[in-house]
């Protein structure tokens, strides 16, 4: 599993890093049985303009290709609101790959019962 965390237009920041990082236990834990390749890229980027900050997290495996996005005005709150999003997103994804399997190869057994 490879994971990148990334800051663009600011200095870096070891208390942010590290407080990502512990966010992002849930969503590795979540994939630790996904094949691999994983790739869990994190990206903060400030606004010069307004007073939000951009927070991205992206998550690409051979089931997944997911993006979640949110500006706030403070970077924990937007890393825990980015997070929570992303983790909702894989499972409600696990849900209709899981769906998908179940009705996979059944359809001519619904057909005769009509």
């Amino acid at each position: 599993m490879h994971k990148r965390v990334t800051f663009k237009g600011i200095d870096h920041s070891e208390a942010i890093e590290n407080y990502a990082s512990d966010q992002l236990e849930r969503v590795v834990e979540f994939l630790s049985n996904e094949r691999s390749p994983v790739y869990i890229d994190l990206m903060f980027k400030p606004s010069k303009i307004h007073a939000h900050h951009l927070v991205e997290l992206r998550v690409k495996s051979p089931n997944y290709n997911i993006v979640s996005n949110y500006e706030g005005k403070d970077f924990y709150g937007t890393i825990d609101r980015v997070i929570d999003v992303m983790y909702y997103e894989l499972h409600e994804h696990k849900k209709k790959l899981q769906d998908k399997k179940k009705t996979c190869g059944r359809h001519e057994e619904f057909k005769k019962q009509r």
